[in-house]
């Protein structure tokens, strides 16, 4: 089994990847504590990228977007969302090889995204964000 620190870091590493493969220039906060992974320059703007692991689960890409304290012995909160601390969320699902940019503001507000790789059984398109509209490349690490 694969510790949680070494599936994140794959994760980083295949989206730094796919960043540069895109002409983008990645930057690497230091320290542990902060609330995004990169900060990105892609000629005109840095924008702060959460970095995340995405698992394909009935056809759509699932990936937490916010931090999770249930860890931690009595937690004040149990949950922390992103927004207003990070611009976009990078994901890189593994099972795919898939690398996805998201603005914040497309996501809603809760623990859980999904973006849809398969088209929904009941041709629902409202509120519905399909994989490939986001998917800016992809990278095998294996």
């Amino acid at each position: 089994m694969q510790h949680p620190k070494d599936i994140g870091d794959r994760s980083t590493l295949a989206i730094v990847l796919a960043l540069h493969a895109q002409g983008y220039t990645a930057y690497l906060p230091f320290g542990e504590n902060t609330r995004c992974d990169l900060i990105t320059y892609d000629g005109r703007r840095l924008s702060r990228i959460q970095c995340k692991t995405g698992r394909l689960l009935n056809g759509s890409v699932v990936f937490r977007t916010s931090s999770s304290y249930l860890h931690h012995p009595n937690p004040k909160i149990h949950s922390r969302p992103y927004h207003g601390e990070v611009d976009e969320f990078a994901v890189f699902c593994p099972e795919l090889g898939s690398v996805y940019l998201i603005p914040i503001e497309e996501l809603p507000n809760e623990c859980v995204a999904h973006l849809r790789v398969d088209p929904p059984r009941n041709n629902q398109t409202r509120r519905v964000r399909m994989a490939g509209a986001y998917e800016i490349a992809r990278v095998e690490l294996y």
